[in-house]
C-alpha cells in the first residue's frame, strides 16, 4: 500500500517541470544547484507516480496529475488487511451470560460466533444481549446460537477488499463491525475483524500524511 507524500525537493522538480517542461534531467538538476544523481530517485518517484511522464531526448514534462488524485488513489489502495484486527470469538455453545462478560472484558461491540471447526456462524451485537438480558431470562441457561444473527444475514469482507467500500457497508447497514473471512473448503474462516475504529484510524493516518 502506498502512502507516498511529497517531500520539499519533489515538490520543487515539480514546480519546475510545470513552468519549462519538457526539461531534461540535468536541467532540473542545474536549476537545483543538485547533480543528476542526486535527483534521480525524485524523478523515478514523479513518474512512478504518475506526477511526471518521460520521453528519450525530451526530457520531462507534467502529466496533468493533482495532489488531490494521488491522495484519493492512496484511500482507495487502503486495504482491509492492512488494518484489520484480531477477531474476538466466541462458541456457539457459550451461554449468553458468559457472552456478556466476555463483551465488557474484551471492550468491543460485536462478537464473532463460529462453530467447533471455526466456522463463521454467527454474529452477536450489543442489542441481541441487551434484548435478551431484559427478557428476564436466565442467561446462564441460554447459548448464544439461540440469540445470534445467522447466516446468511451476516456482512462480512475479505483481507484484499477496499477499505472504503468496507466503511460504505458499515454505514450503510448501521453496524460496528465486520468479520474478516477467507473460503474453505469447509466454510468461511474468521481471520480479523474490521471496525468503525480500525477505519477513522487509518483514514487519520492518511489525512497526517497529506497535511489535511
Amino acid at each position: 500500500m502506498s502512502r507516498m507524500e511529497l517531500n520539499k525537493r519533489q515538490d520543487e522538480i515539480l514546480e519546475i517541470v510545470k513552468a519549462d517542461g519538457p526539461i531534461t534531467g540535468e536541467q532540473i538538476a542545474e536549476r537545483l544547484s543538485l547533480t543528476r544523481a542526486t535527483i534521480r530517485p525524485d524523478l523515478a518517484i514523479l513518474t512512478m507516480a504518475g506526477f511526471l511522464d518521460a520521453r528519450p531526448r525530451v526530457g520531462y514534462f507534467y502529466s496533468g496529475k493533482k495532489k488531490d488524485q494521488h491522495l484519493t488513489e492512496n484511500m482507495m489502495n487502503m486495504k482491509v488487511r492492512d488494518f484489520q484486527s484480531i477477531p474476538v470469538v466466541v462458541k456457539e455453545s457459550l451461554s449468553v451470560y458468559d457472552a456478556i462478560t466476555q463483551m465488557f472484558l474484551e471492550d468491543v461491540g460485536t462478537l464473532i460466533v463460529v462453530d467447533d471447526q471455526s466456522r463463521l456462524t454467527g454474529i452477536l451485537s450489543r442489542k441481541d444481549l441487551l434484548r435478551t438480558a431484559i427478557g428476564g431470562t436466565d442467561l446462564e441457561k441460554i447459548p448464544v446460537h439461540m440469540i445470534m444473527t445467522r447466516m446468511p444475514n451476516i456482512a462480512y469482507c475479505r483481507k484484499n477488499e477496499a477499505l472504503v467500500h468496507v466503511a460504505k457497508v458499515l454505514i450503510e447497514r448501521q453496524i460496528d463491525a465486520l468479520p474478516v473471512v477467507e473460503e474453505t473448503e469447509e466454510g468461511l474462516s474468521v481471520i480479523g475483524r474490521i471496525t468503525k475504529t480500525n477505519i477513522t484510524s487509518a483514514f487519520l493516518s492518511l489525512a497526517e500524511n497529506h497535511d489535511l
